[in-house]
């Protein structure tokens, strides 16, 4: 099974959350989509902020590694950490995945 894991994150942080997972085997890619304007509660208040999204490939079997070290990477103290599991995923993209997450 891939997983996709969804995370928002401070523009200035996105290259090193990505290269870090990547190069720590717990993703075998991470895209980053700039330029997302988020709107919340935090705290009681509304907040509005500028962030980017990860877009992180996991596999199930990484995931909780990968979700421990996203929650200590992070610069917010509740990080977004939402994994999808993927209905279909072509066959070789699978394969390679799995197989770039299991030399680890």
């Amino acid at each position: 099974m891939v997983r996709i894991v969804l995370c928002n994150c401070p523009p200035e942080d996105a290259p090193r959350l990505a290269r870090q997972l990547v190069e720590e085997r717990l993703a075998a890619c991470v895209n980053v989509i700039a330029g997302v304007t988020s709107f919340y509660l935090w705290e009681g208040e509304l907040c509005e902020d500028q962030e980017h999204t990860l877009l992180i490939k996991t596999t199930e079997e990484r995931y909780p590694e990968l979700s421990a070290r996203l929650a200590e990477l992070h610069s917010y103290s509740v990080p977004e950490d939402i994994a999808l599991d993927s209905a279909r995923v072509a066959a070789a993209y699978h394969s390679w995945v799995h197989e770039t997450l299991s030399h680890s």
